[in-house]
């Protein structure tokens, strides 16, 4: 399967110190519904009639006044047809963020067995893949949703729309991401619970709207690994 080489890396998931200064992926979200050309448009219709009526008075000499109270009122009425358009627009529910572990998949993880490593990294396998773990140093494609204990996301490769894809096991991202990812198969999916020893010992300061990690705090991580660029293996 071919796969778009041009994903960049986020600089989330990178330590402090080695944080790539590369392109940011594209938001997935798309404006709320309700809040489109088409009620602007109505609206500028009106307006637009309403300034052919204030022509006509200013020909008509005697009812150029009446009209352009006329165009007043209706340049008023729009504005508040507009903002009260907006208003709805803006109480709509947000979006929900996409994820690897739905509701569903939930329930169900809450009876896989916890895996403890000598590290202190532990996991649980959401999907075990086929094929060979990816060797270290080899670059890997995966995808992510980091959160902070309480399951607040503070970064997610799904809602950039872009693939994740560095070295594998090399340092460019965090400890337990590295661990987590070396003993996984391709096609799997694994929620890694990071202790804070192998996370961002300095913390890490998130977009705006996003929780902050606090030093050597912990974080919980659900990675699939995608595919192994260069790897290639005969699935049965």
């Amino acid at each position: 399967m071919a796969f778009s080489s041009s994903a960049s890396s986020s600089t989330l998931l990178l330590p402090p110190g080695n944080r790539s200064s590369r392109g940011v992926g594209k938001s997935l979200f798309r404006s709320p519904r309700g809040v489109g050309n088409g009620g602007f448009s109505g609206a500028v219709v009106k307006c637009s009639n309403l300034g052919l009526e204030a022509s006509r008075g200013r020909e008509n000499g005697d009812g150029f006044k009446v009209s352009k109270r006329r165009e007043v009122i209706g340049l008023v009425l729009g504005s508040v047809f507009v903002g009260s358009f907006g208003a709805n627009g803006a109480g709509l529910p947000p979006e929900e963020k996409p994820k690897l572990c739905d509701d569903a998949c939930e329930k169900e993880l809450e009876n896989v067995p916890m895996v403890t490593t000598e590290s202190g990294l532990q996991y649980k396998d959401i999907k075990v893949g086929v094929g060979p773990s990816p060797p270290v140093g080899f670059q890997v494609a995966a995808n992510y949703v980091a959160m902070v204990p309480s399951g607040q996301i503070f970064d997610s490769s799904l809602e950039k729309g872009q693939i994740y894809i560095f070295r594998v096991g090399s340092g460019q991202v965090i400890k337990g991401l590295d661990e987590g990812l070396l003993s996984m198969k391709i096609g799997g999916k694994r929620r890694l619970y990071i202790p804070g020893s192998l996370a961002f010992p300095k913390g890490l300061n998130s977009a705006p709207g996003r929780p902050r990690v606090a030093p050597n705090s912990p974080v919980v991580f659900d990675v699939s690994l995608e595919y192994i660029p260069g790897l290639e293996f005969d699935e049965e």
